[in-house]
């Protein structure tokens, strides 16, 4: 089973007498030009930010499910990622850091035919003050699950990033060809579930299960 899930699966200024009369209308303005440009450019944040997580791009959007689709979820104790220099639980020592920012996702399935689903999943990602390059693969999985919680299909998958002198990155990622085999037609999609998370070590699983946030130290630019 496991080898049925594949990847395929971001002035102005005057001088002379009038200009003590006219700088507070001046001013004004430049507060409205400067507040029309920061709403222009949160608008366009927000239309890259929906267009990425928009349901039409999945590739199975216009296909109709039979059914319930499996419920896909991302497991709390693997949502983020912490890792550190020397094992030292501290900003300064940070070297690498994620978080799995949520999951859109679409299923497809007809009569006993086994249920297709593809899904995109948004991670926020940072380079901490030890981090020994400008680039890191962060490392990934999806699992199927039956009711009882038991794991049918686990798959890995690499995400190389790029940070490009910045401190974090937004990425939004495709995983399509999630085939989960059916028994019947009566086995509806409701009987599975979908979990996605970080490959975290021990150490991890306890940092966010205890509920464990991080947040950078200040760096002076080199």
């Amino acid at each position: 089973m496991s080898s049925k899930l594949r990847a395929l699966l971001i002035g102005l200024s005057l001088a002379g007498v009038a200009s003590a009369a006219i700088l507070p209308d001046l001013a004004s303005a430049q507060n409205r030009d400067r507040d029309r440009d920061q709403s222009e450019d949160d608008a366009s944040k927000r239309a890259k930010k929906e267009e990425e997580w928009e349901q039409k791009d999945l590739r199975l959007a216009k296909r109709r499910a039979d059914g319930p689709c499996p419920y896909v979820k991302v497991l709390y104790e693997a949502a983020r990622y912490h890792e550190f220099a020397d094992n030292k639980e501290a900003s300064s020592d940070a070297t690498w850091t994620g978080q799995i920012n949520g999951v859109a996702s679409d299923c497809a399935y007809k009569g006993d035919e086994p249920i297709e689903i593809a899904m995109i999943i948004g991670f926020s990602l940072g380079k901490g003050p030890k981090a020994p390059a400008d680039t890191n693969t962060y490392r990934y999985w999806v699992a199927v699950t039956d009711r009882d919680k038991a794991v049918l299909a686990k798959e890995y998958f690499d995400l190389p990033v790029r940070f490009n002198g910045q401190q974090t990155v937004d990425v939004a990622t495709r995983v399509e060809n999630i085939v989960i085999p059916r028994a019947s037609s009566t086995v509806a999609g409701s009987n599975f579930e979908v979990l996605v998370g970080f490959d975290v070590t021990p150490q991890m699983v306890d940092f966010n299960r205890q509920g464990k946030r991080f947040r950078f130290a200040k760096v002076k630019p080199q």
